[in-house]
C-alpha cells in the first residue's frame, strides 16, 4: 500500500494535531479529523468531521493525542465540546488490519483493540521524541513558575522529583537560571547526573529533609511519589507543579487540603504546536512507513 491509498483518522489533541494533520496531508494520505481546534481556513487536505465514530469509519490509521487517557477512558481533547470516549463500536468502524498510534493505551482501550484485532502503537516513551518536544514542555514549565509565585526562579529552593528525560533538561534548565536545585531519584546513575551537573542529590527516602525549606516542588515521575505525608511538610507558599502522565506524582486531593498551590501541567508542549506537532510527526511517520510495508 502507498500514502496516497492510506486513510488516516486524527481523533483528539489540540493545536499540535493541527500540525500533525498537515504533515500527514502533505505525504499524500486521505486525513480525516475530529476532536480539535479546527483553524477558521481549514487544513488543505484534511476533512473535518461531525463526530470521532465519522473519523474513524474506514480509517487504517487513527493517530490519538501523547497526552495520554483519563480515567473515565476519554482522549486528551481539552478544547472539544464532547468527550471522546473510543470504545468497541466506534472502533469497530476502521478498515481492518487497522492501527492506532498514540502516546499510551489504557486497560480498557488495549481489551478493545486485542478484541476487534486492531494494533496498538505506543510512543510516550520514546526517548528521541521526548527530548525533540522537551525544549517546548520546559519553556512552559518556566512559563508557569513566573506566573504562579511571588519569588524568582534565581535563588529559589526547588526540589526535583524525577530525573529522566524531561527531569534532566528541567533540572539543567533550572541551575542555569541560578535557582538551588535537589534532585531527588530512585536511579543512581540518575543521581550521579543531577549531581555532575550542579544539583544537590537525595534518594526518595530523604525527602522529608528538604521539602520543609522548598519554594517549588516540581515532580516528572508517572507514580504517586508524594503523598499527603510529604505535601504536609511543605511551607504553605510552596508551588506543587506536576509535570507527569497520569497518574500524576503527587496527590492532587492532598495538596487541595492542604491549601497547597498545585499545577497538573499535564500538555506543556503545546506551548509550541508546530515545533512540537513536527517533532511528534517524525516519530509517527516512521511507525506508518512500517504499517504501510505490512500491508503490503
Amino acid at each position: 500500500m502507498k500514502w496516497d491509498q492510506l486513510v488516516i483518522a486524527i481523533v483528539g489533541g489540540d493545536r499540535r494535531e493541527q500540525e500533525i494533520a498537515r504533515c500527514a496531508a502533505a505525504a499524500g494520505a486521505a486525513v480525516r479529523a475530529y476532536g480539535f481546534p479546527w483553524p477558521d481556513e481549514g487544513i488543505a487536505g484534511v476533512q473535518l468531521m461531525a463526530n470521532a465514530r465519522e473519523a474513524l469509519a474506514g480509517a487504517h490509521v487513527a493517530l490519538f493525542p501523547i497526552p495520554g487517557i483519563a480515567p473515565d477512558g476519554a482522549l486528551f481533547a481539552p478544547q472539544c465540546a464532547q468527550r471522546i470516549i473510543p470504545d468497541r463500536e466506534m472502533l469497530a468502524g476502521m478498515r481492518g488490519p487497522a492501527h492506532i498510534v498514540l502516546g499510551w493505551a489504557d486497560p480498557k482501550l488495549k481489551a478493545h483493540c486485542a478484541d476487534l484485532g486492531i494494533r496498538l502503537h505506543e510512543y510516550e516513551w520514546d526517548e528521541d521524541l521526548m527530548l525533540l518536544r522537551g525544549p517546548a514542555i520546559v519553556e512552559g514549565m518556566l512559563k508557569l513558575l513566573i506566573e504562579n509565585t511571588d519569588i524568582t526562579i534565581h535563588k529559589a529552593r526547588v526540589c526535583q522529583v524525577g530525573q529522566g528525560t524531561i527531569g534532566s533538561l528541567v533540572t539543567r534548565t533550572l541551575l542555569a537560571l541560578g535557582a538551588h536545585v535537589h534532585v531527588a531519584a530512585r536511579n543512581a546513575v540518575q543521581r550521579a547526573a543531577a549531581y555532575a551537573a550542579g544539583a544537590e542529590v537525595l534518594e526518595l527516602a530523604d525527602l522529608p529533609r528538604v521539602l520543609p525549606q522548598a519554594d517549588i516542588v516540581i515532580a516528572s515521575v508517572p507514580a504517586r511519589v508524594l503523598g499527603h505525608e510529604h505535601l504536609q511538610l511543605l511551607p504553605k507558599h510552596a508551588l506543587l507543579v506536576d509535570l507527569a502522565a497520569p497518574p500524576g506524582g503527587m496527590d492532587r486531593d492532598a495538596a487541595q487540603e492542604l491549601g497547597l498551590r498545585f499545577i497538573w501541567a499535564r500538555g506543556l508542549g503545546a506551548r509550541a504546536p508546530i515545533t512540537v506537532g513536527r517533532s511528534q510527526w517524525s516519530g509517527v511517520r516512521p511507525r506508518i512507513d512500517n504499517i504501510l510495508k505490512e500491508l503490503g
